[in-house]
C-alpha cells in the first residue's frame, strides 16, 4: 500500500493529507512482516516494536503531533502483540470487566457501573482476530461447529467469547479482568463491604472449619470475598482448589490448584469439576476449595463435607440464602442420582454451615448483605438464620442505597465449636448487648 500523500500548499509548506487508519495499516502490514513476535517476551518485544516504528516513521517524512505520534505507535503495537482496540482497556487498573458487542459497541465495569466505550473495531473480523488471539496458545477451537468457549488471560483474566451463528449480531467477547493487587479483608471494612464484628467472626468460622458457602449474583464479588476467606486457613493445612479457570490466588504454600479441561473437537478427554472434586478426595486435603459449583458435582462436594473434610469453601450464583439451597437441591438432582428431595435437602443440612450472601447494590457498591446460619430441618424445610443483615434505608445522593450492616442479636446454633477452636466472640458482634441484659435483670428482681 502507499503512504499518505504530501502537498505544498499556496505558501510552499509541505500539507499532509493523512488517513491514520491507511497508515496504521501500513505500519502493522511492514512490522509484521519485519519482526519476530515472541509472546513470552512482551515488555522486550514491544521496546523492538517501538523501535522499529521509529526508524520506519522517520522515513515516511509524516509529522505528526508528539500526541498523535504516541497514539499511533501504541495503537500498531496493541494490534501486533497486544489485543486491539481493547488493550488500553485491559491496563487500566479501575476497569474490572470489559464487554464487546460487536464490533460497534463496546462496554465497560467501572466502579461498579456498566458504561459504554467510545472503543471500536474495524469490523467483525477484527473482533474474531482478538478472539483468536487469545485462544489460539491455549489450544481452544472456536469456530462455527464451536461457537464457544472459555479461557484466561495470562495475567488470569477470564474469558468468555461466543460467535455466529449462536451470536446474532456478532462476535461477542467478556473479559473478567485480574486485578493484579488482591485485597485483603482490612480493605473490605473501609470499603463498606462488611463491618469488623462481620470480619471477625467469618475468620473464627474459616479457623473453627465450618463449610461456608459463599452466594451471590453475577459480578458480586464471589470469588474476591473466595480468596480472603481462604486467606484464614492455617499455614499448615493442605489445600486442594478446584476451578473452571485459576483465578483463587491464596497466599499458603501447601496448595494444590486443579483445573478443568475442556473436550477435544470430538467431544473426549474433557475434565470436569465433578472429575476434580472427586479426585481430590484421594489427595488427602485438609481442605477442598471450589471455585463454583454449577451442576452435579454439587453432591460430590455435600459428600465430602458430610465425610470429615469439613473447612470446605465453595460459592454459587444466587441471590437470597433461601435461592441458594434451591439451587444446590437442583444441582443435587443433576447428579443423576435420582434421590428423593427431602434427601437432597438433609444432606444439604448436614453439610452446609454457613451461607454468605454477596450483592452487588444498584449504585454499584459490593457489599455481603447477609451471614445466615444452616440450622438442620424442620420437617421438609432447611432451616435458615440470619446472624448478620444489611438492612437498606434509603437513596442518597448520587444514587448511593444507604444502610446499616448489622448482627440480628442472635448467636448461632454452632457457636460451640467456634469455642472449641478457641474463640470466645464477645457477645456485642453478635449485637447482644449485656448491660442491657443486666439491667432487665436487676429490674425483674426489684419488682418481685
Amino acid at each position: 500500500m502507499s503512504l499518505p500523500s504530501i502537498q505544498p500548499n499556496q505558501t510552499g509548506q509541505l500539507q499532509q493529507s493523512i488517513d491514520l487508519d491507511k497508515i496504521k495499516s501500513f505500519l502493522i502490514t511492514t512490522l509484521t512482516k519485519t519482526v519476530e513476535i515472541n509472546p513470552d517476551q512482551p515488555v522486550q518485544q514491544r521496546q523492538t516494536i517501538y523501535k522499529s516504528l521509529a526508524q520506519i516513521y522517520a522515513k515516511t517524512g509524516l509529522t505528526l503531533t508528539k500526541a498523535e505520534q504516541e497514539k499511533l505507535f501504541r495503537e500498531v503495537t496493541d494490534e501486533i502483540i497486544g489485543y486491539g482496540p481493547i488493550q488500553a482497556l485491559l491496563d487500566d487498573p479501575d476497569i474490572s470487566e470489559v464487554m464487546v458487542n460487536g464490533s460497534s459497541q463496546v462496554y465497560i465495569e467501572l466502579k461498579g457501573k456498566v458504561i459504554k466505550t467510545e472503543v471500536v473495531f474495524q469490523n467483525d473480523h477484527h473482533v474474531m482476530r482478538i478472539i483468536n488471539r487469545i485462544v489460539a496458545p491455549l489450544g481452544r477451537l472456536i469456530d462455527v461447529d464451536h461457537p464457544t468457549v472459555d479461557a484466561r488471560l495470562p495475567d488470569g483474566s477470564r474469558v468468555n467469547a461466543v460467535i455466529p451463528p449462536v451470536a446474532i449480531d456478532g462476535p461477542s467477547l467478556t473479559i473478567r479482568k485480574f486485578g493484579k493487587e488482591r485485597l485483603n479483608m482490612g480493605q473490605m471494612i473501609s470499603l463498606g463491604s462488611l463491618t469488623e464484628s462481620m470480619s471477625t467472626f467469618l475468620n473464627a468460622c474459616v479457623i473453627a472449619r465450618l463449610n461456608l458457602l459463599i452466594s451471590g449474583g453475577t459480578g458480586s464479588g464471589k470469588t474476591t470475598l473466595l480468596n480472603i476467606l481462604s486467606s484464614f486457613i492455617p499455614e499448615d493445612e493442605r489445600i486442594v482448589t478446584i476451578e473452571d479457570a485459576a483465578e483463587l490466588r491464596l497466599q499458603q504454600d501447601h496448595v494444590v490448584r486443579l483445573e478443568t479441561k475442556p473436550s477435544k473437537p470430538d467431544g473426549s478427554g474433557a475434565v470436569t469439576i465433578r472429575d476434580l472434586v472427586r479426585n481430590s478426595l484421594r489427595m488427602r486435603p485438609d481442605r477442598i476449595v471450589v471455585g463454583e459449583v454449577r451442576g452435579g458435582e454439587a453432591l460430590d462436594m455435600l459428600q465430602a463435607m458430610n465425610t470429615g473434610h469439613d473447612g470446605s469453601l465453595t460459592t454459587l450464583h444466587a441471590n437470597t440464602p433461601r435461592d441458594a439451597i434451591s439451587r444446590l437441591e437442583t444441582m443435587v438432582l443433576m447428579a443423576g442420582l435420582d434421590l428423593p428431595i427431602r434427601v437432597a435437602r438433609e444432606q444439604i443440612a448436614s453439610a452446609v454451615d454457613l451461607i454468605v450472601q454477596t450483592t452487588r447494590l444498584r449504585d454499584g457498591a459490593r457489599k455481603v448483605t447477609q451471614i445466615t446460619e444452616v440450622g438442620g430441618m424442620e420437617g421438609d424445610t432447611v432451616v435458615l438464620t440470619d446472624i448478620f443483615k444489611f438492612d437498606a434505608t434509603g437513596v442518597g445522593a448520587e444514587g448511593k442505597i444507604l444502610g446499616e450492616l448489622k448482627p440480628t442479636g442472635i448467636r448461632p446454633i454452632f457457636s460451640h465449636k467456634l469455642e472449641q477452636a478457641g474463640f470466645k466472640l464477645k457477645p456485642e458482634v453478635y449485637g447482644i448487648n449485656m448491660n442491657d441484659i443486666l439491667s432487665q435483670g436487676r429490674r425483674a428482681n426489684r419488682s418481685r
